[in-house]
């Protein structure tokens, strides 16, 4: 890293802060925090929409799959839009006429306390992962660029986004969203171009190369569910994208802080379809590294060059990029990176600390604070949930083995959301003693096709054969299916159909 190197780094930095400045003066009250008053625009929304979509760890981990790969992946973007018109023309009227800062909240209604503060419990404990996780791959991807201490990274990423969090609300997180996104585009767009104009014969070598290898391919079209086949990861993608659309609470918040309805359907479309090229934008970086290389292989390091030959290719786009791209260009990508990781760890804490207050502060324990109460705890609540972000980044400097664990852990506890919302969503005679029972049958469903396949002490026949992709689709049909059916048994209705209200 050179001077201009850091010294683009630095203006972005301060770009940053100072946006989240700016926004303290009109960000003195819940609402604001929360809601940013309903006062933003569909276009600005629909690119803190698309920063969720993208993290740094796609930023690196994308041009690394299609490096080693193909454009498999690359159909998890194809069903974008599908996604956006179902969240555009349901879920935005949806949340917007039920006019509910928690995306839970209507839950409760149907099912009682227990589900709200299940399905907010679990989003929180996800971002806390997402959170840590983030911090903690850029951290070893930012000490091997900038060659500092990985715990100074951490701690100076987790306080930096704790900081802007705090004093913009959401309307500073949106807004650092939007210039987070702009710096992020074009930092792969220059990429997507530097590379193909380095190559030894021009631009048309690419083509030659990826074509001749089936580096364009997206994968095979068969029917085997041990594989992800174009059909699993499609199936797998329009669970996960829906999931988002619908029950995401840093999409919920935004449906309601654009200004109107149109503006908010806009925000959807814009942030989705924005994505599509972006997204095929990295993988076309991954495929131009892998001809780069192919045709230049002395250029790689031993290490790198062993990397490849055993199927991994993350590391190959940061040594790309700190190798062969010039003083200040470099400094842009090092921006860009850090860009996609702040914009995932702000709306991570900005929708905790929100579900802290609603779910948890308001619903359990005082329920009509003043307004200077109310901004004590979201303020308090974006600390706390950056810190624990920040703490869970450096546990796992240590203890990486945990990492695995955690997830697969994580994935059993949250995997009932999608499968409880369709539920209170689409089954109106579902109450609560059904949709109960539909979430332990779920979670066991899940928890089943999560662990079993390295149990050794299940004999074959007994173990998971599917794909992992598949686990968060059978367990939301799982879920969904086991409700209706308890429902049934039961012969219950909800507590909405009773005309009664919430109850514990």
């Amino acid at each position: 890293m050179s001077a201009l190197d850091y010294a683009v780094l630095t203006a972005y930095l301060a770009g940053t802060l100072g946006l989240g400045f700016w926004c303290l003066r009109r960000n003195r009250d819940p609402d604001s925090f929360m809601l940013a008053r309903g006062r933003l625009g569909g276009w600005v929304v629909g690119l803190s929409i698309f920063g969720t979509y993208v993290s740094s760890i796609s930023f690196l981990a994308v041009p690394g799959k299609a490096f080693i790969g193909n454009w498999n992946p690359f159909v998890f973007s194809l069903t974008l839009p599908l996604v956006a018109r179902l969240g555009a023309e349901i879920f935005v009227p949806f949340y917007r006429q039920l006019g509910q800062v928690s995306a839970y909240e209507h839950i409760e209604e149907r099912f009682g306390t227990w589900a709200r503060l299940y399905m907010s419990i679990c989003f929180m404990l996800m971002q806390v992962a997402r959170t840590g996780s983030v911090m903690f791959l850029i951290a070893v991807v930012m000490q091997q660029w900038l060659n500092w201490d990985m715990v100074t990274i951490i701690v100076a990423t987790g306080l930096l986004t704790t900081l802007y969090t705090c004093i913009g609300g959401l309307e500073g997180v949106v807004l650092t969203d939007a210039l987070q996104s702009a710096v992020l585009i074009a930092g792969a767009v220059l990429c997507a171009v530097w590379v193909p104009l380095s190559m030894p014969d021009g631009p048309a070598q690419i083509l030659e190369i990826a074509a001749r290898d089936d580096k364009f391919s997206l994968g095979e079209w068969g029917f085997d569910l041990s594989e992800p086949t174009v059909w699993v990861v499609l199936v797998y993608s329009l669970t996960v994208n829906l999931k988002g659309v619908s029950i995401n609470q840093s999409y919920t918040q935004r449906y309601l802080a654009a200004k109107t309805e149109r503006e908010a359907k806009k925000s959807v479309w814009f942030g989705s379809l924005l994505y599509i090229p972006t997204s095929a934008c990295f993988f076309f970086i991954g495929t131009s590294l892998y001809c780069y290389y192919t045709v230049q292989p002395d250029l790689l390091p031993t290490e790198l060059a062993s990397e490849w030959r055993d199927g991994k290719g993350d590391s190959i786009f940061p040594y790309f990029i700190m190798t062969e791209l010039p003083t200040g260009v470099r400094g842009v990508m090092v921006a860009a990176i850090l860009a996609a990781a702040m914009s995932t760890i702000s709306s991570s804490l900005n929708s905790s600390a929100t579900l802290t207050l609603t779910d948890v502060y308001l619903r359990l324990l005082r329920r009509a604070p003043d307004e200077r109460q109310s901004m004590w705890v979201l303020y308090g609540a974006t600390i706390l949930w950056g810190v624990a972000g920040t703490g869970l980044a450096i546990a796992m400097m240590h203890v990486k083995s945990v990492l695995d664990s955690w997830w697969e852990m994580s994935g059993v506890v949250s995997g009932g959301m999608l499968g409880l919302f369709l539920l209170s969503f689409l089954g109106r005679q579902v109450g609560r003693r059904g949709a109960m029972s539909g979430v332990i049958a779920g979670v066991i469903v899940i928890g089943w096709l999560t662990f079993s396949p390295d149990a050794e002490f299940l004999p074959e026949p007994f173990r998971n054969p599917l794909h992992p992709f598949l686990t968060v689709v059978l367990g939301t049909l799982a879920i969904t299916v086991s409700g209706f059916l308890a429902a049934l048994a039961f012969r219950e209705t909800s507590l909405r159909s009773k005309d009664t209200s919430p109850s514990d």
